[in-house]
């Protein structure tokens, strides 16, 4: 801040800078610009110090002599301080103690927490990471935008295979081959313990895809079977879902969906008395390489590979198996979708072949989506997921590319190559406030951002 005027950089590359970044409204900058000097010179220490008294010892001001911004009532404070950025409030707090403690609020920084890119916050302001203080949150959230991390090979394994994996708080699921192994992870730490705690198997060949739902691990494997295993190991049951490998599934408290090969889609059912009963079976007329179903539950998403129907993206009632409606009217022969995504009941994320990443909403139109982001080294797209808020992360199908990306950006924001020199897809992904991890064809890597 000097003399008024704020001096900001432009991006390089001249894309946008998100929200977080930009220039404060006139109204705003002049109400900071009239408080933040009165702030400082009240301050307590060299900030508000006399100059006459530079160079002397220092010692306790008389108590006549404080600083009166303590005499301010609360709300007044963190009105001021609502004006600053991060870097401000940051610098603040670092004038004295009092000060330290008074900006740590997590009031005061949930405004900026919610335009960060990956602070745990949902588009509605809900707070998703409770026990965590949003100021350290914000920090972090730093690293992921500039791509500051460090990349950490966790498991390695001498034959290539499609793993798939699912993170649950501080627990790894990871299939390997016909089984799917449970890991620890320390919470204070990228480390898991080497050694599975608990090895799920039941399938006769590799596992394609698996969910953790409602205290189940549901599982579809290259033999046809859904297996359906309790968390605490006991092996609950196994249907033989479908005549070819099963490619998807998914699972929302008592219903199942599963995606074949055999160019079938089925509804299941989990209700004691009925389990493992086939709902709907639904002719795709294309092999189904995803599905998700709507956290309404009233209706789910295919994937198909989009080679012997036109629309590789439809929605089918989940109480019918009806056809909804097709999303989308120009995709190419061969532009199978990979990967859907559900964000809210009426908006998702779809990826695939087409190098692709679109975002649906419902509400608006079914023939276009919202956006959509292109893969810069025009490679397919295996994998996609959403915070529920400002990024994206992809997986490629190239060199263990992994890409981050911001909705309120059209270009990519930061990638990451985790293979390199020998290629790999990135299979599966998944990440929390801090870290994210990737499953190649021969290792399991996490990109760490809490570094300093």
């Amino acid at each position: 801040y000097m003399g008024g005027r704020t001096h900001v950089t432009a991006p390089a590359g001249g894309q946008k800078q998100p929200p977080e970044e930009r220039r404060p409204t006139r109204a705003r900058q002049a109400a900071a610009a009239a408080a933040f000097p009165l702030l400082i010179l009240s301050l307590p220490g060299p900030a508000g110090r006399d100059h006459r008294s530079m160079g002397r010892p220092s010692t306790p001001p008389p108590a006549d002599l404080r600083s009166p911004l303590w005499a301010l009532p609360e709300e007044l404070l963190l009105l001021i301080c609502s004006y600053l950025d991060a870097r401000a409030l940051g610098r603040l707090g670092q004038t004295c103690r009092r000060l330290f403690r008074f900006t740590c609020r997590d009031v005061l920084w949930r405004r900026l927490a919610r335009l960060c890119l990956n602070a745990g916050f949902s588009a509605l302001g809900a707070d998703l990471v409770l026990g965590v203080p949003v100021k350290e949150r914000v920090k972090v959230s730093q690293n992921w935008r500039l791509g500051r991390c460090r990349r950490i090979p966790l498991l390695r394994w001498k034959r290539n295979l499609m793993p798939w994996m699912q993170l649950d708080g501080d627990y790894l699921y990871l299939s390997q081959a016909e089984d799917i192994h449970l890991y620890w992870l320390h919470p204070k730490d990228t480390n898991l313990v080497w050694y599975p705690q608990t090895v799920f198997s039941g399938h006769r060949e590799d596992v394609c895809r698996f969910v953790v739902d409602n205290g189940h691990i549901i599982s579809g494997g290259g033999d046809g079977n859904i297996a359906l295993h309790k968390l605490n190991g006991s092996f609950n049951f196994k249907i033989l879902g479908h005549q070819q490998e099963v490619n998807c599934v998914d699972c929302q408290e008592s219903i199942i969906v599963s995606g074949s090969r055999d160019r079938t889609a089925k509804v299941w059912s989990l209700l004691s008395g009925r389990a493992g009963q086939c709902l709907h079976t639904i002719q795709t007329e294309d092999r189904v390489w995803s599905i998700a179903i709507s956290p309404l539950l009233s209706s789910f998403v295919t994937g198909t590979a989009c080679c012997g129907h036109n629309s590789p993206l439809r929605v089918w009632d989940l109480g019918s198996g009806q056809l909804i409606t097709c999303l989308g009217t120009d995709f190419h022969r061969g532009a199978g979708v990979l990967d859907v995504f559900y964000e809210t009941p009426s908006t998702l994320l779809s990826c695939g072949y087409d190098t692709y990443i679109r975002y649906w909403d419902l509400r608006t139109s079914t023939k276009e989506c919202v956006k959509k982001w292109e893969e810069p080294h025009d490679s397919a797209l295996y994998c996609i997921r959403s915070n529920g808020n400002h990024m994206i992360a992809s997986g490629s199908s190239y060199y263990g590319v992994v890409r981050l990306w911001d909705k309120r950006q059209t270009r990519c924001l930061q990638s990451f190559s985790l293979s390199s020199p020998i290629s790999s897809p990135v299979y599966c992904l998944r990440f929390s406030t801090t870290h994210l991890y990737a499953t190649l064809a021969s290792a399991l890597y996490v990109l760490d951002f809490t570094t300093s």
